[in-house]
Protein backbone atom coordinates (compact mmCIF):
# COMPACT_ATOMS: atom_id res chain seq x y z
CA UNK A 1 0.00 0.00 0.00
CA UNK A 2 0.97 3.29 -0.95
CA UNK A 3 1.96 5.80 1.97
CA UNK A 4 -0.46 8.76 1.84
CA UNK A 5 0.75 11.95 2.15
CA UNK A 6 -0.58 13.62 6.14
CA UNK A 7 -4.10 15.41 6.16
CA UNK A 8 -3.30 18.98 6.19
CA UNK A 9 -4.15 20.91 9.30
CA UNK A 10 -5.53 24.61 9.13
CA UNK A 11 -2.98 26.94 11.40
CA UNK A 12 -4.88 28.12 14.55
CA UNK A 13 -5.47 31.66 13.90
CA UNK A 14 -6.40 34.46 16.60
CA UNK A 15 -9.55 35.40 14.86
CA UNK A 16 -11.04 31.56 15.95
CA UNK A 17 -10.31 32.39 19.41
CA UNK A 18 -13.85 32.83 21.69
CA UNK A 19 -12.21 33.79 24.98
CA UNK A 20 -11.33 36.70 26.25
CA UNK A 21 -8.65 39.42 26.88
CA UNK A 22 -7.35 40.86 29.84
CA UNK A 23 -5.81 44.97 29.83
CA UNK A 24 -4.20 45.56 26.90
CA UNK A 25 -0.38 44.81 27.97
CA UNK A 26 1.87 47.38 29.55
CA UNK A 27 -0.68 49.92 30.72
CA UNK A 28 -1.71 53.31 29.25
CA UNK A 29 1.46 54.22 28.00
CA UNK A 30 1.55 51.59 25.54
CA UNK A 31 -2.11 51.44 24.37
CA UNK A 32 -3.34 52.01 20.70
CA UNK A 33 -3.62 54.64 19.23
CA UNK A 34 -7.27 55.29 17.36
CA UNK A 35 -10.65 56.73 18.22
CA UNK A 36 -12.08 52.63 17.72
CA UNK A 37 -10.88 51.68 20.75
CA UNK A 38 -12.28 51.72 24.19
CA UNK A 39 -10.55 53.23 27.34
CA UNK A 40 -12.55 51.30 29.56
CA UNK A 41 -12.08 47.67 27.68
CA UNK A 42 -8.19 48.60 27.69
CA UNK A 43 -7.90 49.09 31.44
CA UNK A 44 -10.23 46.55 32.36
CA UNK A 45 -9.84 43.57 29.36
CA UNK A 46 -12.06 42.75 27.04
CA UNK A 47 -14.15 39.51 27.62
CA UNK A 48 -17.06 40.24 24.45
CA UNK A 49 -17.20 37.04 22.26
CA UNK A 50 -15.88 39.30 19.29
CA UNK A 51 -13.01 38.31 17.46
CA UNK A 52 -9.64 39.17 17.68
CA UNK A 53 -9.45 42.09 15.16
CA UNK A 54 -12.38 44.13 17.60
CA UNK A 55 -10.81 43.20 20.67
CA UNK A 56 -10.70 46.69 22.50
CA UNK A 57 -12.68 48.61 19.81
CA UNK A 58 -15.90 50.37 20.72
CA UNK A 59 -18.99 48.49 19.74
CA UNK A 60 -20.24 51.67 17.52
CA UNK A 61 -16.64 51.40 15.92
CA UNK A 62 -17.34 47.64 15.31
CA UNK A 63 -20.91 48.00 13.85
CA UNK A 64 -19.00 50.87 11.71
CA UNK A 65 -16.67 48.30 10.81
CA UNK A 66 -19.46 45.77 9.55
CA UNK A 67 -20.95 48.23 7.72
CA UNK A 68 -18.11 48.77 5.16
CA UNK A 69 -18.13 45.23 4.15
CA UNK A 70 -22.13 43.51 4.66
CA UNK A 71 -22.97 41.32 2.60
CA UNK A 72 -25.78 42.42 0.18
CA UNK A 73 -28.11 39.61 1.68
CA UNK A 74 -30.98 40.21 3.79
CA UNK A 75 -32.97 38.26 6.48
CA UNK A 76 -36.68 37.92 7.38
CA UNK A 77 -38.73 36.25 10.27
CA UNK A 78 -41.99 35.95 10.64
CA UNK A 79 -42.97 36.57 14.90
CA UNK A 80 -46.80 35.92 15.29
CA UNK A 81 -46.06 33.79 17.94
CA UNK A 82 -43.12 34.98 19.49
CA UNK A 83 -40.85 32.25 18.35
CA UNK A 84 -37.73 31.32 20.09
CA UNK A 85 -35.63 30.69 17.35
CA UNK A 86 -35.33 34.36 16.27
CA UNK A 87 -31.94 34.93 18.59
CA UNK A 88 -30.61 32.31 17.24
CA UNK A 89 -31.04 33.84 13.68
CA UNK A 90 -30.04 36.77 14.33
CA UNK A 91 -27.08 35.13 15.83
CA UNK A 92 -26.31 33.77 12.71
CA UNK A 93 -26.90 36.55 10.38
CA UNK A 94 -24.46 38.36 12.49
CA UNK A 95 -22.19 35.36 11.85
CA UNK A 96 -22.97 35.44 8.32
CA UNK A 97 -22.64 39.32 7.62
CA UNK A 98 -26.25 39.80 6.67
CA UNK A 99 -27.21 43.25 5.93
CA UNK A 100 -30.11 43.60 8.26
CA UNK A 101 -32.49 41.45 9.79
CA UNK A 102 -35.96 42.19 9.66
CA UNK A 103 -38.68 41.22 12.01
CA UNK A 104 -42.25 40.80 10.64
CA UNK A 105 -45.43 40.75 13.11
CA UNK A 106 -44.46 40.97 16.71
CA UNK A 107 -41.99 43.82 17.74
CA UNK A 108 -41.20 41.79 20.84
CA UNK A 109 -38.72 39.20 20.40
CA UNK A 110 -36.72 36.79 22.85
CA UNK A 111 -33.20 38.40 22.30
CA UNK A 112 -31.63 35.39 24.68
CA UNK A 113 -30.56 33.30 22.21
CA UNK A 114 -28.92 36.26 19.96
CA UNK A 115 -25.91 36.47 22.66
CA UNK A 116 -25.82 40.14 22.79
CA UNK A 117 -25.17 40.03 18.87
CA UNK A 118 -28.16 42.00 17.98
CA UNK A 119 -25.84 44.89 19.39
CA UNK A 120 -23.83 44.40 15.88
CA UNK A 121 -26.77 43.66 13.71
CA UNK A 122 -28.83 46.18 12.41
CA UNK A 123 -32.66 44.68 13.08
CA UNK A 124 -36.16 46.86 11.89
CA UNK A 125 -39.31 46.13 11.97
CA UNK A 126 -42.09 45.40 9.71
CA UNK A 127 -46.15 45.11 11.45
CA UNK A 128 -47.19 42.99 9.02
CA UNK A 129 -46.05 40.88 5.95
CA UNK A 130 -47.83 43.86 3.55
CA UNK A 131 -45.57 46.29 4.96
CA UNK A 132 -42.56 43.60 4.35
CA UNK A 133 -43.53 43.10 0.88
CA UNK A 134 -43.81 46.71 0.28
CA UNK A 135 -40.60 47.51 1.32
CA UNK A 136 -38.95 44.50 -0.84
CA UNK A 137 -40.88 46.02 -4.22
CA UNK A 138 -39.58 49.53 -3.22
CA UNK A 139 -35.47 48.64 -2.80
CA UNK A 140 -36.09 45.75 -5.82
CA UNK A 141 -35.33 43.29 -3.49
CA UNK A 142 -35.93 39.37 -4.58
CA UNK A 143 -37.98 37.39 -1.57
CA UNK A 144 -36.75 34.56 -1.40
CA UNK A 145 -39.61 32.05 0.90
CA UNK A 146 -37.69 28.95 2.80
CA UNK A 147 -40.16 26.10 3.40
CA UNK A 148 -40.68 22.95 2.19
CA UNK A 149 -44.31 23.29 0.48
CA UNK A 150 -45.12 22.06 -2.77
CA UNK A 151 -43.06 23.43 -5.56
CA UNK A 152 -39.97 24.38 -3.21
CA UNK A 153 -36.71 23.84 -5.16
CA UNK A 154 -33.44 22.36 -2.89
CA UNK A 155 -31.56 25.33 -2.47
CA UNK A 156 -28.37 23.78 -3.73
CA UNK A 157 -29.57 23.59 -7.04
CA UNK A 158 -32.30 26.99 -7.03
CA UNK A 159 -31.58 29.76 -8.52
CA UNK A 160 -30.22 32.29 -5.49
CA UNK A 161 -29.61 35.89 -6.04
CA UNK A 162 -26.82 37.74 -4.82
CA UNK A 163 -28.81 40.56 -3.66
CA UNK A 164 -31.80 39.12 -1.86
CA UNK A 165 -33.69 38.75 1.70
CA UNK A 166 -34.45 35.27 3.21
CA UNK A 167 -37.47 34.85 4.80
CA UNK A 168 -38.03 32.26 7.02
CA UNK A 169 -41.36 31.32 8.98
CA UNK A 170 -41.60 30.00 12.60
CA UNK A 171 -41.32 26.67 14.41
CA UNK A 172 -43.84 24.42 13.49
CA UNK A 173 -46.07 26.15 11.61
CA UNK A 174 -43.69 27.49 9.15
CA UNK A 175 -44.17 30.37 6.75
CA UNK A 176 -47.91 32.12 6.66
CA UNK A 177 -49.80 31.56 3.19
CA UNK A 178 -49.44 35.60 2.59
CA UNK A 179 -45.68 35.03 3.13
CA UNK A 180 -45.18 32.24 0.81
CA UNK A 181 -47.40 34.37 -1.59
CA UNK A 182 -45.28 37.29 -0.99
CA UNK A 183 -42.00 35.79 -2.28
CA UNK A 184 -40.89 35.19 -5.77
CA UNK A 185 -39.01 31.65 -5.52
CA UNK A 186 -39.47 29.25 -2.81
CA UNK A 187 -36.60 26.99 -1.45
CA UNK A 188 -36.23 24.16 0.87
CA UNK A 189 -33.30 22.23 2.55
CA UNK A 190 -32.41 18.18 1.41
CA UNK A 191 -32.97 16.18 4.05
CA UNK A 192 -32.38 12.56 4.80
CA UNK A 193 -34.40 11.53 7.60
CA UNK A 194 -37.89 10.43 8.73
CA UNK A 195 -38.26 13.93 10.10
CA UNK A 196 -40.30 16.20 8.01
CA UNK A 197 -39.15 19.54 9.04
CA UNK A 198 -35.51 20.30 11.06
CA UNK A 199 -35.48 23.52 13.31
CA UNK A 200 -35.65 26.92 12.33
CA UNK A 201 -33.33 28.30 13.14
CA UNK A 202 -30.69 25.53 11.81
CA UNK A 203 -32.56 25.69 8.49
CA UNK A 204 -31.96 29.38 8.64
CA UNK A 205 -28.02 29.05 9.29
CA UNK A 206 -28.22 26.42 6.63
CA UNK A 207 -29.14 28.83 3.75
CA UNK A 208 -27.15 31.79 4.81
CA UNK A 209 -23.70 29.42 4.63
CA UNK A 210 -25.09 28.30 1.29
CA UNK A 211 -25.60 31.85 0.11
CA UNK A 212 -22.16 32.31 1.64
CA UNK A 213 -20.24 29.81 -0.51
CA UNK A 214 -21.66 30.99 -3.77
CA UNK A 215 -20.88 34.52 -3.26
CA UNK A 216 -18.85 35.39 -0.04
CA UNK A 217 -15.42 34.19 -1.00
Amino acid sequence: MDEQSPVAVPDETPERTTHGVGPFPGGPDSWPDGDEYDPELLRHGDTRNVIDRYRYWRMEAIVADLDTHRHPFHVAIENWQHDMNIGSIVRSANAFLADTVHIIGRRRWNKRGAMVTDRYQHVVHHDDVAAFAAWAAEERMPIVAVDNVDGSVPVDRAELPERCVLLFGQEGPGLSEEALAAASAHVEITQYGSTRSINASAAAAVIMYEWCRRYAG
